[in-house]
């Protein structure tokens, strides 16, 4: 459940949309409402944004999903460099997505 509908279940007592997270049951759909209701009132929901407002941002989650595959942090550097030079870096999947197939084609050696 993401925050732009976790707020409003909180809020209103929503005990039935609480429970179908993971691992909430009444009590502690409950327990969500008595304790946050009052700490919630004051929180605005933005609306979600597809990717991060700045392109260096964007860079940076396209770095950490490459070295979380298992990239090395060289290779996933000068990927990176050459891939936002040809794809740009507002756009997540598409930095993803060029700098995947530039790791993944094989290399000449020498």
């Amino acid at each position: 459940m993401n925050v732009e509908e976790l707020v409003p279940a909180i809020r209103s007592g929503d005990l039935a949309r609480l429970t179908k997270i993971p691992g909430v049951g009444r009590k502690t759909a409950e327990r969500m409402v008595v304790e946050l209701k009052d700490k919630l009132e004051s929180v605005t929901v933005e609306a979600e944004k597809p990717t991060p407002s700045s392109p260096a941002g964007v860079e940076a989650d396209v770095k950490s999903a490459l070295l979380n595959l298992g990239y090395d942090e060289r290779a996933v550097d000068s990927i990176l460099a050459d891939a936002r030079r040809g794809a740009g870096s507002a756009n997540f999947e598409k930095l993803l997505r060029v700098s995947l197939a530039a790791l993944s084609a094989p290399r000449a050696s020498g």
